[in-house]
């Protein structure tokens, strides 16, 4: 008795965590969560897209300051003004 007792709660045990899978599956599928992964993806795009920004901006100030610093000692900026990194070639 005892026996059938514990296979019984076993059973309902792993009912229980395949409908819960399920359910969430169901979920994911759904308009709302389809709408939600979209929401999430765009907001992970969007950020990336502004942390580029600030390096690009980041960047861009070091060589602006390179330059006004080269300007005012009255160096050469002809080395300043050709790309330091070889382009990738694909």
């Amino acid at each position: 008795m005892v026996k059938r007792l514990l296979w019984l709660g076993v059973g309902v045990a792993v009912g229980v965590i395949v409908v819960r899978k399920l359910a969430r599956g169901a979920d994911a599928l759904s308009p709302a969560g389809i709408g939600a992964r979209l929401k999430n993806t765009a907001v992970t795009a969007g950020d990336g897209m502004r942390s580029f920004m600030a390096d690009v901006a980041e960047g861009m100030h070091e060589k602006e300051d390179e330059l006004h610093e080269a300007i005012a000692a009255g160096e050469p900026i002809d080395g300043l003004l050709v790309d330091d990194e070889p382009e990738d070639e694909q």
